[in-house]
């Protein structure tokens, strides 16, 4: 007699796919501990920053198999951040080239560390292309310098808070901690934004509401600030957060440009009251302003947090 049955296996493997979604603050308590995890130096890897500027590149996520992937779009179109978590890096990897491949994207993955780009080459060797993204590179600093402003080249760094606190004999650094506190900040943000000439249009006002976002979450995202007050007004302010066992990043930063200062001072009382005990500051990208690499450069940083843009090789 014909046997017109047909056998599966006893377990059956449906193929793998990553189904996407925005960001909620809740998604915090997952995304948090795969970072922790990782260490990574770079402030892209924070849930802040997904957060706080999800409305520009339109972030999404997927958990599958214990690793979190991240997806979002910009100039590029839609690109790629380096998978995290539990899974073999080739796995992960092919998981997000299939992805692209079954949505019509081309394959780009942005946010490289060198870190990353060596897992990636074990992983797959010669199967990638990377080149650089200055655009994106971090400044990481030493906290013991941006704290004592010690030496010849950071001279003018000490002159300008001299300067400061000779005009403002009853200035005073204060930390965020109430509500009242948050919306002092947020009334100076919006000030900053009103009275400063932009550099870039569309680059200030992401950078603004980015800054807002963070403020209005300041609770739920679980940040530091601190501001400094000059003849009973906020004349700067910063937010940040640990990123790793040794280093802390400087999320924002805002001082009214006319203040003679005011930005040199929220830098060095806001390490020295938030990010003690840290040995690296990592104060994010110039974003290729050149206005902005220009301050960045002005004090020293140790090094520069490289970062590369991937694609697949080409046959």
């Amino acid at each position: 007699m014909e046997n017109n049955h047909v056998y599966l296996p006893e377990v059956y493997q449906r193929p793998r796919m990553l189904t996407f979604r925005p960001i909620q603050l809740s998604d915090k308590a997952v995304i948090d501990p795969v970072f922790r995890s990782k260490s990574y130096m770079s402030t892209d890897f924070t849930f802040t920053n997904l957060y706080a500027w999800q409305a520009l590149f339109k972030t999404v996520f997927a958990t599958e198999g214990g690793t979190l992937f991240l997806r979002f779009t910009d100039e590029d179109g839609v690109c790629y951040m380096m998978p995290a978590g539990k899974m073999p890096d080739r796995e992960a990897l092919e998981l997000i080239m299939q992805d692209a491949r079954e949505n019509g994207f081309p394959f780009i993955l942005k946010a490289v560390i060198p870190q990353m780009w060596e897992s990636i080459e074990r992983a797959m060797p010669g199967q990638f292309h990377l080149v650089p993204d200055r655009m994106n590179y971090e400044y990481i600093y030493l906290s013991e310098k941006l704290l004592n402003l010690s030496g010849k080249k950071l001279q003018s760094k000490r002159n300008h808070i001299n300067r400061f606190k000779a005009d403002h004999p009853e200035w005073e650094y204060l930390p965020v901690r109430t509500d009242a506190d948050i919306a002092g900040c947020l009334a100076m943000l919006d000030e900053w934004i009103r009275t400063t000439p932009p550099q870039d249009d569309a680059s200030q006002r992401h950078d603004y509401l980015s800054a807002r976002v963070m403020l209005e979450n300041f609770h739920r995202l679980q940040i530091r600030g601190g501001y400094i007050r000059a003849e009973r007004k906020i004349a700067a302010f910063s937010l940040g957060e640990p990123l790793t066992e040794d280093t802390f990043v400087v999320h924002v930063e805002k001082a009214f440009a006319g203040i003679t200062g005011a930005y040199t001072i929220i830098n060095q009382q806001f390490i020295e009251h938030e990010a003690a005990g840290y040995t690296y500051i990592n104060r994010e990208e110039d974003v290729g302003l050149e206005n902005l690499r220009k301050a960045k450069m002005s004090y020293y940083p140790e090094t520069l947090l490289e970062h590369g843009i991937v694609t697949l090789a080409q046959p």
